[in-house]
């Protein structure tokens, strides 16, 4: 493998912000200094005005292989990951067939060592009758990312409802477990509440349809099942100010039993956007009233909630049309989530050292990922290289992802993604991508 030294570049990285010289040697960071000489063979990179990131971690994606391929393939989202920084992922299992075993769980992970840009993880999926085959999971705790519960409707047979199996997962797992958490019962009664109301539902009724209130509901009954058993949770997309009432942030990140994310959509749009926008936005948990964008911010910034992903779902752009019923769930994100973040930080939204630490850090502390998500020697060399000087529009022709299209399209971000290495190999330099070598699964110290 290529060696390659970064030279006087802005190391963002623990809090900090450094010019530094930075090796990269046999996949790892071999070494980290104001000046680095070598009598190695190596390619030399000019990182003068330029920043380095570790790569981002997206512990929420749906690369939607194997079952729905038309959308997206393991390769396809993969690429557009590591073109926007994404050096590593982790897979939502409602895949067709859902990853309800360990066998099925396996072929995801045979499918990306053979195809993946970047390094990836799988969680196992549960329903409410296969408890036991997701407690099969525990001796594999070291090399699977969790276990994930939709507790609200999702594909196939996978929204857990069932009690006496949230308790039996709570109580018997050593995994992460990871929830969606929307109450169905709740949503069912908006929305016969509203369609009786006004009949033909649109895009703007979809917070109304899956509410704060929904959220809320969910996310305790979660939380109150966690503190039961001690067990290790973490709620995805917060989406709502009403649930910033049930996390605190008087405790390291790696103290915590109880994390939870926010994603870039949330961060991003509101519920004023689907005049424009329709369903390009609709996903779940909805995108909602412009108050609990402002609360998501704060709660980002004092710690409350602790990574930031983006549940990348892609549809076809036919998929999220028709009505309301008809028009599919969620977004396609994965390519741009880092300059979307940038652009916050040269709004004075964020610091560099921010970004770096809810985007790479705190995942990896959050999953106790081995030797990953910050910039030190002997960790694997997942990095990018950020010209801030370099703006980006997001068009028709720039987008990678199978779907074809963006909600972002249109977008100019302040910033542009300059190199991508995953484990040490430059996979991706101003546009030009190096597949000769594909990303690793994830391991973990648990």
């Amino acid at each position: 493998m290529q060696k390659y030294l970064l030279k006087n570049i802005q190391v963002v990285n623990e809090g900090k912000i450094k010019t530094l010289d930075v090796l990269l040697s046999n996949q790892r960071i071999e070494k980290i200094d104001s000046v680095i000489n070598t009598k190695y063979k190596v390619i030399e990179i000019n990182g003068n005005g330029k920043h380095l990131f570790p790569g981002a971690i997206d512990d929420q994606v749906h690369f939607r292989e194997p079952g729905l391929t038309h959308k997206a393939t393991i390769y396809t989202e993969s690429k557009a990951a590591v073109a926007g920084g994404v050096t590593s992922f982790m897979e939502m299992p409602n895949t067709i067939p859902n990853a309800l075993t360990p066998q099925l769980l396996q072929d995801k992970y045979t499918i990306a060592a053979s195809t993946s840009l970047a390094n990836y993880s799988f969680f196992m999926g549960t329903s409410n009758n296969n408890a036991d085959e997701v407690l099969k999971m525990n001796k594999h705790k070291h090399n699977v990312c969790g276990v994930k519960i939709f507790m609200g409707a999702s594909t196939g047979n996978m929204l857990v409802d069932s009690h006496n199996t949230l308790d039996k997962v709570f109580s018997e797992s050593e995994m992460l477990i990871a929830t969606h958490c929307e109450d169905e019962r709740i949503i069912k009664a908006n929305y016969q509440r509203l369609k009786n109301t006004k009949g033909q539902l649109s895009a703007s009724d979809h917070p109304l349809v899956r509410d704060e209130e929904a959220c809320f509901e969910s996310s305790l009954i979660a939380i109150k099942f966690a503190q039961k058993y001690g067990s290790r949770l973490h709620i995805l997309h917060i989406s709502t100010e009403k649930e910033l009432q049930l996390f605190g942030n008087m405790m390291p990140l790696k103290e915590k039993l109880i994390t939870a994310e926010v994603c870039v959509h949330h961060l991003h749009f509101t519920a004023d956007d689907y005049d424009l926008l329709g369903y390009k936005i609709k996903c779940n948990p909805a995108i909602k009233a412009p108050h609990n964008k402002e609360a998501l911010w704060k709660a980002l910034l004092d710690d409350r909630l602790d990574v930031i992903a983006t549940d990348h779902a892609p549809h076809t752009i036919e998929e999220k049309q028709g009505s309301y019923e008809k028009a599919h769930a969620g977004l396609p994100l994965v390519q741009h989530p880092l300059l979307l973040m940038l652009y916050y930080q040269k709004q004075g939204k964020i610091s560099f050292e921010k970004i770096a630490e809810k985007m790479s850090h705190a995942v990896a502390d959050c999953f106790k990922i081995e030797n990953r998500g910050y910039i030190r020697e002997g960790y694997f060399a997942d990095l990018v290289v950020v010209n801030t000087a370099s703006p980006t529009t997001v068009t028709p022709k720039n987008i990678l992802y199978k779907c074809g299209w963006s909600p972002l399209e249109k977008f100019t971000f302040p910033a542009s993604i300059d190199k991508t290495f995953v484990n040490g190999h430059l996979v991706y330099s101003n546009e030009v991508f190096d597949e000769t070598i594909k990303g690793q699964r994830l391991t973990f110290n648990r």
